[in-house]
């Protein structure tokens, strides 16, 4: 049996080890990019190169974004004593789609997953605990949203989170609540539907 051309073993090769991507996904990716116009391939080419030379982590978030402080971080209209904390960037964009979010977010980076050797300080949660403490030094109250998925990693996050969290809080002023039922257990928040992540943060409880 003649072999694939060595050109299209290595995309599909390359294609297989992009999360999700199987055998059978990767090589329809390749035979479909080999019957695209070459225009398609350049500007496809093109959005790729460019993500990774124009996006940066955010040095206060750590989300994306186009230069060192990411456009909600240095968005002034932004509710600065609202911290929404989620896994990834992703989630960011999942639920700035819902348009009702007006507060900022603290992107992890992950979970804590001993299974993946994944602690506490491979996470970005001692900078976490580092901005609630230089915020709890103003009059104002704080919210910090425990926006995890609601996975048994997630839940196990969240409450690490909010016992490190609690141990800043000798004046009442830090309230930290949990995402609402409108998410099953075991969900991503990146594939969820707007209203449905709308009737999560709408129902987030105190934690």
């Amino acid at each position: 049996m003649a072999e694939f051309p060595q050109a299209i073993k290595k995309l599909i090769s390359a294609f297989e080890r992009l999360p999700g991507v199987g055998p059978k996904s990767a090589t329809r990716l390749a035979f479909y990019l080999l019957n695209t116009p070459q225009d398609f391939i350049a500007d496809l080419s093109n959005s790729i190169l460019e993500v990774k030379s124009k996006v940066k982590i955010c040095s206060a978030c750590f989300g994306v974004g186009e230069s060192e402080i990411c456009g909600i971080c240095d968005d002034n209209k932004r509710n600065k004593k609202e911290i929404c904390v989620v896994e990834r960037s992703i989630d960011v964009m999942a639920i700035e789609k819902m348009k009702t979010f007006k507060g900022v977010y603290h992107v992890l980076g992950g979970v804590i997953n001993p299974l993946d050797h994944i602690g506490p300080e491979e996470l970005k949660i001692a900078e976490l605990v580092v901005k609630i403490k230089n915020l709890l030094t103003e009059d104002e109250a704080i919210e910090v949203i425990l926006a995890t998925n609601p996975t048994m990693e997630g839940e196990a996050t969240a409450l690490y989170i909010k016992k490190k969290l609690l141990e800043l809080d000798n004046r009442g002023k830090l309230l930290i609540s949990r995402i609402g039922s409108g998410l099953p257990m075991g969900a991503d928040l990146e594939y969820a539907d707007e209203s449905t992540l709308a009737r999560a943060m709408e129902g987030r409880r105190e934690l």
